[in-house]
């Protein structure tokens, strides 16, 4: 294979992709990563105004973008943002789900169950119900890739994270499933486990990034946190032919967090 072609196999040109949660942060990243390797986006977020500057990003880089305020706890919702890609360019073949409320801290005693739901409906079954939209669109247009953003705890353990371990947990064993369902219909169902990224979602638990570099800095390999878009790189893997050999499986970049 000459340098060409395998560079060629990592190109998402005459794709379309779908993105949750990409008003801010990873999902961010991952809508922009997605878009300079050629795809055309559908940038989806609860938080309208963010989906929407995320896609006129794209747009202002030469690419085709929609913003699309949606909640993806909502099963009319996540049928509304699959039509919504399929008006504006008939066909789908990518799907990202990094949408995530955020988790409250706390172990299963502490937790109300309103708490535990809200975290559950738009990490978990908004995973179900956005693949359960866009799933027949992406067999209908002969076949790709779906990935749900897990996580590097849904390997090991966190003290007061337990809904986010078990929630992450069960969208690698979700994935897997999916896989063998779909792989008649050339989809590839996959994971991808970030370790600890720097976004605002950190500022929420550690008031700032510096005090969030030395608390979990060191618990990495590298000694650092990441950067979305270390994640959006291995997205763009994910969602390309460069993948084709790799589904029901999880890619972790989480700096060797897992390792130890």
């Amino acid at each position: 294979m000459s340098l060409k072609t395998a560079l060629n196999r990592f190109s998402l040109e005459g794709r379309v992709a779908i993105v949750t949660g990409a008003a801010q942060g990873i999902g961010r990243a991952i809508a922009l990563g997605l878009a300079g390797a050629g795809a055309k986006v559908a940038c989806v977020d609860l938080k309208a105004a963010g989906c929407e500057e995320t896609a006129a990003q794209i747009r202002a880089l030469g690419s085709d973008a929609i913003g699309i305020a949606a909640n993806v706890a909502s099963e009319t919702d996540t049928a509304s943002a699959v039509a919504a890609a399929r008006a504006r360019w008939g066909a789908l073949h990518v799907l990202v789900h990094g949408a995530a409320a955020s988790d409250p801290s706390g172990s299963v005693v502490e937790y109300s169950l309103d708490d535990w739901n809200h975290v559950v409906g738009v990490n978990f079954t908004g995973a179900f119900l956005m693949s359960k939209a866009a799933i027949p669109l992406i067999a209908q247009s002969g076949g790709g890739s779906v990935i749900l953003i897990a996580s590097q705890l849904a390997r090991v353990g966190s003290a007061r994270r337990a809904v986010y371990c078990a929630i992450k947990g069960g969208l690698i064993n979700l994935a897997r499933a999916m896989a063998i369902d779909h792989a008649g219909e050339r989809i590839r169902v996959n994971t991808l486990s970030p370790g600890a990224i720097e976004t605002d979602r950190m500022l929420l638990r550690f008031g700032t990034m510096e005090a969030a570099r030395e608390a979990l800095g060191p618990l990495h390999l590298t000694g650092t946190l990441g950067q979305p878009e270390d994640i959006a790189s291995a997205a763009i893997y994910l969602a390309s032919d460069a993948s084709s050999f790799v589904t029901g499986t999880d890619l972790l970049v989480d700096g060797g967090y897992t390792a130890r």
